[in-house]
């Protein structure tokens, strides 16, 4: 059974630690995680984005598909099917497909059409009982060719949207989508704690969350993020385990080009990527 993410966010918030949202990309990335959440006894948020919902034939597809999956594994710690960086149709879409959370990214509306639009889906997801991210200052680097600057929120908006009454909120605070350039100059944790003094007890977060130093993440933690994101590490675990048994020459031995076994290490190097990062965010043994 799929839950909203907000039971699990506002415990996560209390117990100052974070939930991992980790997106999905097919049946092996959605697998590996769901596992791995139980073996660790982690509540878990499956991230799906437009791009990644297109690629998997479709959002009543991607439900089927974790749904069945929590069945027939087992799965008993709590899971969130989220869109993440949703646009208001995706959102719409998601919902009407069974998603138990989504995130409408309105940041690159004028700060009065997005405060309408998410109102709308505030009132839409309440009584469906679902949860609701939205984003305010957009993050940086490209997602789905969704491209931003790195901008920081500005703390003010932030409550402004926080009021409305979203589930969870994600600032810009200077992250940014995959891979970080030579450059970067860290998150702005100022701003971090001036956006955790506005919105009280609202669960913060951290989209980005590859390539951000450690003891970066414990301190964001620590100022009130109790979501992070983390999807391109899975990608470059994965397409490293891949790569290393291929110019092993692993698939020309035996059955070894049969998918099954072609996309095993793969499959293993997702899992101790969410393993890793369960441990840094704290929400190990808190399902």
């Amino acid at each position: 059974m799929l839950v909203s993410a907000k039971e699990m966010l506002t415990k996560a918030k209390a117990g100052k630690y974070a939930v991992g949202q980790f997106n999905i990309n097919n049946l092996e990335w959605t697998k590996a995680i769901l596992l791995t959440a139980q073996e660790l006894n982690s509540p878990v948020i499956l991230g799906v984005s437009e791009g990644a919902g297109k690629y998997m034939c479709g959002y009543s597809t991607i439900v089927g598909m974790v749904k069945g999956m929590i069945e027939n594994l087992g799965i008993t710690v709590p899971v969130a099917l989220h869109l993440d960086h949703g646009s208001y149709e995706g959102a719409l879409a998601c919902i009407k497909a069974g998603f138990s959370s989504v995130m409408f990214d309105g940041s690159h509306y004028p700060i009065e059409e997005n405060i309408a639009k998410t109102k709308e889906l505030v009132a839409l997801t309440n009584q469906l009982g679902l949860s609701l991210e939205a984003e305010v200052g957009a993050i940086g680097g490209e997602e789905d060719g969704v491209i931003g600057g790195g901008e920081v929120a500005d703390p003010n908006e932030c409550k402004m949207i926080a009021d409305l009454g979203v589930t969870m909120l994600a600032a810009g605070i200077g992250n940014i989508h995959g891979k970080y350039p030579a450059n970067w100059t860290g998150l702005s944790f100022d701003t971090l704690a001036e956006i955790g003094e506005k919105t009280g007890t609202m669960p913060l977060v951290l989209h980005g969350g590859t390539g951000i130093p450690e003891d970066m993440i414990r301190k964001a933690i620590s100022l009130g993020v109790s979501k992070i994101n983390v999807n391109t590490e899975c990608q470059l675990a994965f397409a490293a385990a891949t790569r290393t048994y291929i110019e092993a020459g692993k698939d020309l031995e035996g059955k070894g080009f049969d998918p099954r076994k072609l996309l095993a290490p793969g499959f293993d190097a997702i899992r101790a990527t969410v393993k890793e990062k369960m441990e840094l965010f704290g929400s190990v043994g808190k399902a």
